[in-house]
């Protein structure tokens, strides 16, 4: 307690000796549930482009349908590269848990490869369809397949940009609580991203090559 003094004046004074100190406080999980909010509003943003597919899908302007457009087989390798590395995630968040640096920067590493690869897959079929005259101002179904497709293929380029830096923080601090939070943040975006193309892959490409 600080101590009182009394002035020349009469006036009682508190003794400055003491100090406080107010400690910053972070709400416990208050990232996780910010972040989850983040991805419930990325889900209206898909729910949107799905609605606008659902719509605009079977409008070609005389252009060729998605059963003549679409390479399934290819579809169904990008699709396996994308799963593939929400397994891979899965391997470094457990090496995380056990405060391996090492083996989870590899299992990153290879999680990354895969995604580089499910990106590499959608940009040439993107240029394929472009230099076929099939770009997304051709009809109201390659406006919505290019906006859809397109915005999950940009979210996967973040969710790698984001693998980067952990990886560089990883390789700075080590598994720190901060860092192991990220991570986890990350694993949740992974897998949303997975869960949405499971989505795409069905109701854009399989739905797409039906009569």
């Amino acid at each position: 307690m600080s101590e009182i003094n009394v002035n020349a004046g009469g006036v009682a004074a508190a003794d400055n000796s003491s100090r406080y100190f107010v400690r910053e406080h972070h709400p416990e999980n208050g990232t996780m549930l910010g972040f989850w909010i983040y991805l419930m509003s990325d889900c209206l943003i898909f729910a949107c482009l799905f609605a606008t597919y659902a719509v605009l899908g079977r409008n070609y302007a005389g252009g060729k349908s998605g059963a003549e457009l679409f390479e399934l087989s290819t579809v169904a390798l990008n699709t396996a590269f994308l799963l593939v590395s929400s397994i891979t995630y899965g391997f470094a968040m457990l090496a995380a848990a056990k405060r391996n640096v090492k083996a989870t920067q590899m299992w990153l590493v290879i999680t990354g490869i895969f995604g580089l690869c499910f990106l590499g897959l959608e940009l040439t079929e993107f240029a394929q369809l472009i230099h076929e005259g099939y770009g997304p101002s051709r009809s109201g179904f390659l406006t919505a397949f290019f906006s859809l497709v397109g915005t999950h293929g940009l979210h996967v380029t973040f969710g790698i940009v984001w693998l980067v830096t952990l990886l560089v923080q990883l390789g700075k601090h080590g598994i720190t609580p901060e860092n192991f939070r990220r991570l986890s943040c990350l694993s949740l975006f992974w897998h949303f991203l997975d869960v949405v193309w499971i989505g795409v892959f069905t109701f854009v490409y399989l739905m797409g090559v039906l009569p």
